[in-house]
């Protein structure tokens, strides 16, 4: 049975993954968390009141790939995000680290290697320290107008050369810097994942495509096949040993269902763009996927966008069956 491997949320538009063991979807959002900030570059005409712009405006892993080098946890309750640069490399300097990624199928999901630990935790209003061998640490809340000029300050210096003007921290009430207008979560399909290594001669870290849900189990490129349908989460089955039930209850949108089912829809493919070309351990643009797509599959797709029809909790482990 397909089962959900990952469930990752990017609060920050660009920058690092976070995972999830579980997350609540409530029909017609993104994932809880996902995306609520982007890095304005430049100005960029965001109005909160109409806050959709093209990914174009911010700084993204598609044209900013140092981006990937940073290593970013966000504070859900304080909104507090703390960076650590050990320096300020260029992608191929960074290419020349060990660095730990998030554990899409297994464990914690957390960040693992002495490489990937940070400094302690920062007291206000001691907030950014230099690190032994240049670098920074810096936390700061971006619900406060002098947290958000620090990492303003900080991405100034960070991305120097590739700002079009002042960096400035975005956001808006109910709004997700998502690359499409529609409120989505991203499926991602391992095994498609491990088609395109085929096709490239390479691995490819499944995390280059940035998704909310990854899933084990579907054929290649089966994904491509569901836009239009519906894709039913429930819990692990009781006879499956392997992943035992989570104690926990489901919630349609009128409140607890223990042992409900969760819908999503899937209703677009995704274009691969070259941000997937960035490895996101290093920041090293060292692979051409959408033009390793195009050639073998005539087309640039790699998962899909599916909307949340029924709510409730999904978690890892969890099988999806097709409506």
């Amino acid at each position: 049975m397909p089962r959900i491997a990952s469930i990752y949320r990017y609060p920050i538009k660009g920058l690092s993954p976070e995972p999830l063991a579980r997350a609540t979807l409530t029909p017609g959002e993104t994932v809880p968390g996902d995306r609520l900030y982007a890095i304005e570059n430049g100005p960029s005409g965001f109005n909160p009141a109409r806050p959709y712009l093209p990914k174009t405006r911010f700084l993204m892993l598609m044209k900013n790939e140092r981006l990937a080098s940073l290593r970013t946890t966000f504070d859900q309750d304080t909104h507090e995000l703390t960076i650590t640069a050990p320096s300020f490399p260029s992608p191929r300097e960074a290419a020349g680290r060990v660095a730990a990624t998030p554990d899409l199928i297994g464990g914690t999901g957390g960040v693992g290697g002495a490489e990937a630990k940070c400094p302690p935790p920062l007291t206000p209003p001691h907030r950014s320290q230099v690190l032994v061998g240049g670098g920074e640490h810096i936390c700061a809340s971006l619900r406060t107008a002098e947290g958000c000029a620090a990492i303003e300050s900080f991405f100034a210096q960070f991305c120097a050369d590739e700002l079009r003007g002042p960096p400035k921290i975005l956001s808006a009430p109910g709004h997700s810097f998502s690359d499409v207008a529609r409120k989505v979560v991203s499926v991602i399909n391992l095994a498609s994942v491990a088609a395109i290594e085929d096709m490239v001669g390479a691995p490819v870290n499944p995390l280059r495509f940035r998704g909310n849900l990854y899933v084990d189990g579907w054929p290649a490129w089966r994904e491509l096949d569901l836009v239009g349908k519906e894709l039913i989460v429930s819990p692990p089955s009781l006879h499956d040993s392997s992943f035992p039930p989570p104690l926990r209850g489901r919630a349609k949108e009128g409140g607890a269902n223990p042992g409900s089912e969760v819908r999503l829809k899937a209703v677009k493919r995704i274009v691969r763009c070259p941000a997937t070309n960035v490895d996101p351990a290093t920041g090293l643009r060292d692979l051409d996927v959408p033009e390793a797509l195009n050639r073998h599959l005539g087309h640039a797709d790699c998962g899909v966008y599916a909307e949340v029809i029924v709510g409730g909790e999904i978690a890892r482990g969890d099988e999806i069956e097709i409506g």
